[in-house]
């Protein structure tokens, strides 16, 4: 669709463009319909499939696969009465522990180890009939389940990281569909209202739909290729970006085809000025998300690492089918599509005071009060931040208490100083009999036992005193991993204690690399070196107060035991992509403004007012996609949806329409330095005039 925007494409050319890009875009689904489909049975979400590809626990798992019969599943089965066990009560758990035994081959014989008050007993079980199938692994922790039931008021849960490791699998599992559902049914709601008609909305939603079902063939096609890694966290995610990011480039797109179709009387011409006016914004917006993206590709942590091309994809695909399918779509539809509020071609909308009219009103008027108030409230609500709870645990990670997370309550309660979660290490077979004594010498160590040898390893079961994800069990791992040579010391701790350090160090390193490449993107855009720096302080100041924000909410309202180790990348990474992309919309319509000779203030008001109300839109949509995540039943999603959306909603509201507003009123031609437009006009040099496009 690339007549120019002052020229009359031929009639036979106006109705083939349309259908020809309609007709690819079948091709195209027909193509990756069958890829589409197999995305769900590459998804992985074992703890390996989130670990830090350099850890000691990730090396653990990665040699327990290469063992007779793959990793061990860990489990524990916990009996409990109030009042305290009866004989009964024993003779009945150990028959069922026996009954296990017999059904599934274990590692050792199941023993029973009693609470001291008397109430709790509990069964280690440990098998390796699983191996690295996940179906298998499920069906043995039901069977156990199965077996395992209390009579008479006595309670039995299994836990262990096998139990925790199936129900958080099941989550992750049941994501897909009401993922899907609930974020279109979100973004449905939204444009009807911003829309206000019967049919516009379902052009933007179907094509988002599409771009969502492409998106998981070449997300497939990716893990096909190159290994990329695919959890239940990257898919969802990735299924959220295509339709908020989709959406907002929809919503750009109509908007300026509406205004183009009351200059230009045909569809197809007024929808390639529309492109032209508004796709090199959409364009380096979808490029800058993109780069911050693919900036998690340096972190170590499997997880991000693997978010990172899928969110990727999900951003280009959107790109992708509102650039070439939407345009199509609305052209070949025509004017109709927007019924009753038709855009006559010759009218005038109505002329009145918006709402973005009288803020920028008031930012103009006295533009360093606001900045000064506004970044007054920004530092004050980052200073939420510092209550954010500690790491999140493994058992804190549901929003509604599996079976699992029970039994590790109840064992916290009845072994309050012994461990209860095994740590595994793996030493080489040669020098198992010195690596054994030396764990039983290391303060902090209950138990040790030796497990499976072979493929030059052997398997070691720790038993800490301490607590599990306690201080006093972080110093146990620690003192093992520096004291034992040549081998790796795993487990479920010992995973969360990765997690946690390794998050920590991708922050240093990819913080840096989504600054360096957004500020790179926006300083080619933008001609300027002010515009982007403001930008991205303003973008690291909404994404210090979302944070702080959580922070006064995360414990204190929503009960959170823990934040998610990755919470502060992942915000940063999609806060700071996200929200330059709104900034790229408003500079990009100043720079416009600008360009025809208005006055660097003057231009800032009027692009706050032309493209106040649309941005407004896209926040609107983008954020409550992302709170879709918040409805979720892991921790981390709500976390991580929450931070996201209210980022969006600040950025929105407050720091795109008053506080880089009034800075660029404050900066005048300095926000446009060293650029030529920082220049001020010489005397009796002409303004130019507006670019207008003459009806055909």
């Amino acid at each position: 669709m690339g007549a120019a925007p002052n020229s009359v494409a031929s009639p036979r050319r106006r109705r083939a463009v349309p259908w020809v890009f309609l007709g690819l875009w079948v091709v195209v689904l027909a193509l990756a319909s069958p890829f589409a489909a197999k995305l769900a049975d590459v998804q992985k979400d074992r703890p390996v499939d989130y670990l830090p590809a350099s850890a000691d626990s990730t090396e653990v798992a990665e040699i327990q696969d290469r063992l007779p019969g793959g990793e061990a599943t860990e489990l524990v089965l916990v009996y409990h009465r109030d009042g305290g066990l009866t004989a009964a009560d024993r003779r009945l758990a150990g028959a069922q522990a026996a009954e296990i035994a017999g059904a599934h081959e274990l590692v050792s014989e199941p023993r029973g180890v009693p609470s001291k008050d008397g109430t709790t007993l509990v069964y280690p079980v440990a098998s390796t009939d699983p191996g690295q199938d996940e179906e298998k692994r499920n069906a043995l922790v039901e069977d156990v389940r199965d077996i395992a039931r209390g009579e008479g008021g006595l309670s039995v849960d299994v836990g262990g990281s096998g139990a925790l490791d199936t129900d958080a699998g099941e989550v992750y599992d049941s994501l897909g569909g009401p993922l899907l559902y609930t974020t279109a049914a979100v973004v449905a709601l939204l444009l009807i209202l911003i829309y206000r008609s019967p049919f516009l909305w379902l052009v933007p939603l179907a094509v988002a739909g599409v771009a969502d079902y492409f998106a998981m063939a070449v997300a497939y096609g990716l893990n096909q290729a190159f290994g990329t890694s695919v959890t239940g966290q990257s898919a969802g995610v990735m299924t959220i970006l295509v339709f908020g990011a989709g959406t907002d480039y929809a919503l750009l797109l109509v908007s300026r085809y509406r205004e183009e179709l009351r200059r230009i009387e045909r569809p197809y011409d007024a929808m390639v000025a529309a492109l032209r006016g508004c796709g090199p914004a959409v364009l380096a917006s979808s490029g800058t998300v993109a780069a911050g993206l693919l900036c998690l590709l340096a972190a170590d942590l499997n997880s991000s690492r693997g978010m990172g091309p899928l969110g990727t994809v999900g951003v280009l695909c959107a790109l992708a089918t509102m650039l070439t399918l939407l345009p199509a779509v609305l052209v070949l539809l025509g004017r109709r599509v927007f019924w009753p509020l038709v855009p006559a071609f010759g009218s005038v909308p109505k002329a009145r005071r918006g709402l973005f009219a009288a803020m920028g009103g008031s930012a103009g008027r006295r533009p360093l009060t606001v900045l000064a108030g506004g970044a007054v409230l920004l530092g004050a609500l980052a200073l939420g931040a510092f209550n954010l709870p500690g790491a999140l645990k493994q058992e804190d990670s549901f929003t509604k208490k599996p079976d699992s997370v029970a039994a590790m309550e109840t064992l916290a309660a009845a072994y309050p100083e012994q461990g209860t979660q095994p740590l595994t290490v793996m030493t080489p077979a040669a020098r198992a009999d010195a690596s054994l004594a030396e764990i039983r010498a290391t303060r902090g160590v209950d138990s040790a036992a030796r497990g499976r040898t072979a493929e030059g390893w052997t398997e070691i079961s720790v038993l800490a005193s301490a607590p599990p994800e306690s201080a006093g069990e972080t110093a146990t791992i620690e003192a093992l991993r520096d004291g034992l040579d040549g081998s790796y010391v795993g487990g479920a701790s010992a995973q969360q204690l990765d997690l946690k350090d390794t998050s920590a160090r991708d922050r240093t390193i990819v913080v840096p690399l989504v600054l360096a490449a957004v500020l790179l993107i926006l300083v080619v855009l933008l001609r300027s070196l002010v515009a982007p720096l403001l930008l991205l302080a303003a973008v690291i100041a909404v994404w210090g107060a979302s944070l702080g924000i959580a922070g006064f909410v995360f414990e204190p309202l929503f009960g959170f035991g823990g934040t998610d180790p990755g919470l502060g990348l992942l915000s940063f990474v999609f806060l700071v992509a996200l929200g330059v992309d709104y900034g790229i919309f408003l500079m990009h319509r100043m720079r416009e403004e600008c360009l025809n000779g208005a006055e660097p203030g003057t231009a800032a008001l009027t692009a706050l007012r032309t493209t106040g109300g649309v941005i407004a839109s896209a926040g609107l949509v983008l954020a409550a996609t992302f709170a879709v995540l918040t409805n979720m039943p892991l921790v981390q999603l709500v976390e991580l949806g929450f931070v996201i959306a209210v980022g969006v909603l600040l950025d929105t509201f407050l720091v795109r329409t008053y506080l880089v507003t009034s800075a660029s009123v404050a900066l005048g031609r300095k926000v446009w330095w060293p650029g030529p437009l920082a220049r001020p006009r010489a005397v009796g040099e002409p303004r130019p005039e507006p670019v207008r496009v003459p009806a055909p």
